[in-house]
C-alpha cells in the first residue's frame, strides 16, 4: 500500500477514537452527577378553555340572592313603555305592594296573569278590572311556578276613562262582634255585628267578585292615576278587639278575602292571619283629651307624629313593612283637624280614615277618607244598598 494512503487511514482511526473517548467522558460525567440527557419534549396538545358561564338575568339573580327565603318568587313585569325591575314576592302570601306605574297622559289599569287579558284591559279596562280572577293585586295569593319566576302583564288606559266610570269606593267599617243573634246590651250595642251577618256579608262580597283595592291603589286612584271599577270595596275593622281576632278574622282567612285591621298598638300589635292587613289606630291616642275629644285633636302636631311613629314601629315588629305601616291610619272616635293632618304628614302617613259617611272618589281628601259604617242588625240586603 502506498505510504500516503496509510497515513490517511491512521488519521481517520485517530479521529474516530477521539470521538468515542469524548462520548465515554460525557456518559461517565452524567452518571457521576445523576443527571440524564434531556430529550426534546413532544408538543403538548392544544387545551380547551373552560366555557364562560351564562350570566343570570335579573329575575334569576334575584332568586339567587334570596336563596334562603322560603317560597321566594321573582315577579317580572311587562308593560308597554315602562321598564320595571323584578320584585321579590313569597309563595302563598298576599302580593306585597306590586308596582303602580305612572305616566303623563295615562292611567294604570292593573296587572294581569297573561298578555291577552292585559291587552283586553288596555282596550277596555272594564272587561277585566272588576274580575279578581283576571286582574292581579295585593288581595291575591302569590302562586309561583316551579322555577320560582312569574311574569305579570300590565295595562294602560286614560285618565278620561278613570273619570268616566265615576267609581265610588266604599270603605266598610266594623268594630266588635257577637255570637248572640239578639245582640249585646248597653250603649255600645250598635258597634257589635252578629257574626253570622258578617259571615254572610263576606260571602256576598266573595261571590259577587268585588275588586278589593289595596291602600296604595286607593291612593293612586284618588290621584286619577289608577283605574278602579265601580265594583270595588275595602273592608276594615277598628280596634283589633278580641272578638275580631277570634270570631271575624278567621272568616276572612277561610274565604281568602283581604281585610284591614286598625290596631291600637300601645298594648302591643296583634299578630294576624295572612289575609289581614294590620294598620294603625294610633299608639296611645285612643283616649279622651282635655276637651273631651280624642287626643289626636288635643296634642301638638309633633306629639301626634311621635305617637304615629311609635305605632308604625310596633306594626313593624309583627312583620308589617315600614312603607305599609305608614300608608294609612284610622282616627280614634273619628276626630281629626288640621293639626291631626299636620302630625300625620310629619310622620310620613299618606291616608287616614274618618267615620264620616260617604265614598272615596277621584280627588278625595287623602287624610279625611269617608267610610260606610256597619251597625248591629245589618245583613246582606242592607249591605247591598250601601256597597252595590
Amino acid at each position: 500500500m502506498p505510504a500516503i494512503h496509510l497515513h490517511r487511514r491512521r488519521r481517520r482511526v485517530h479521529a474516530a477514537g477521539a470521538a468515542v473517548t469524548m462520548l465515554l467522558t460525557i456518559a461517565i460525567a452524567g452518571c457521576a452527577t445523576g443527571s440524564t440527557v434531556a430529550e426534546t419534549p413532544a408538543p403538548s396538545p392544544t387545551s380547551t378553555p373552560s366555557p364562560t358561564p351564562t350570566p343570570l338575568n335579573a329575575a334569576e339573580q334575584l332568586i339567587a340572592d334570596n336563596a334562603s327565603v322560603a317560597g321566594a318568587c321573582a315577579v317580572s313585569f311587562a308593560l308597554d313603555g315602562t321598564a320595571i325591575a323584578p320584585q321579590l314576592q313569597v309563595q302563598d302570601h298576599l302580593f306585597d305592594h306590586l308596582p303602580i306605574p305612572r305616566a303623563d297622559g295615562r292611567a294604570f289599569a292593573g296587572w294581569y296573569a297573561d298578555p291577552a287579558a292585559a291587552a283586553a284591559a288596555s282596550a277596555d279596562p272594564a272587561t277585566g278590572a272588576a274580575n279578581p280572577a283576571v286582574r292581579v293585586n295585593g288581595s291575591d295569593l302569590v302562586a309561583c311556578p316551579a322555577d320560582h319566576e312569574l311574569t305579570l302583564y300590565g295595562a294602560w288606559t286614560t285618565p278620561a276613562a278613570v273619570n268616566a266610570v265615576g267609581a265610588r269606593v266604599p270603605i266598610m267599617m266594623y268594630h266588635q262582634f257577637t255570637d248572640k243573634p239578639g245582640g249585646e246590651e248597653g250603649w255600645l250595642r250598635g258597634n257589635f255585628s252578629y257574626i253570622e251577618d258578617y259571615r254572610a256579608t263576606m260571602q256576598y262580597i266573595k261571590d259577587s267578585a268585588f275588586y278589593l283595592p289595596t291602600w296604595d291603589e286607593l291612593s293612586a286612584f284618588i290621584d286619577g292615576a289608577l283605574y278602579l271599577p265601580d265594583h270595588s270595596v275595602i273592608i276594615t275593622d277598628d280596634d283589633a278587639d278580641p272578638t275580631w281576632l277570634t270570631m271575624a278574622a278567621p272568616i276572612n282567612e277561610q274565604l281568602q278575602l283581604m281585610v284591614t285591621s286598625f290596631d291600637i298598638t300601645g298594648d302591643g300589635a296583634s299578630p294576624q292571619n295572612r289575609f289581614v292587613l294590620p294598620r294603625s289606630h294610633t299608639n296611645n291616642m285612643h283616649t279622651a283629651g282635655a276637651n273631651g275629644k280624642g287626643q289626636v285633636v288635643n296634642l301638638s302636631p309633633a306629639e301626634i307624629a311621635a305617637d304615629m311613629q311609635a305605632s308604625a314601629a310596633a306594626l313593624e315588629t309583627i312583620g308589617v313593612s315600614a312603607p305599609a305601616a305608614h300608608e294609612v291610619m284610622a282616627y280614634p272616635f273619628g276626630h281629626y283637624d288640621d293639626r291631626s293632618k299636620e302630625g300625620l304628614r310629619t310622620a310620613g302617613f299618606d291616608l287616614a280614615r274618618t267615620i264620616q259617611q260617604g265614598y272615596v272618589t277621584v280627588g278625595s281628601d287623602k287624610l279625611a277618607l269617608p267610610c260606610v259604617r256597619v251597625n248591629f242588625g245589618m245583613g246582606v240586603p242592607d249591605v247591598k244598598k250601601l256597597i252595590g
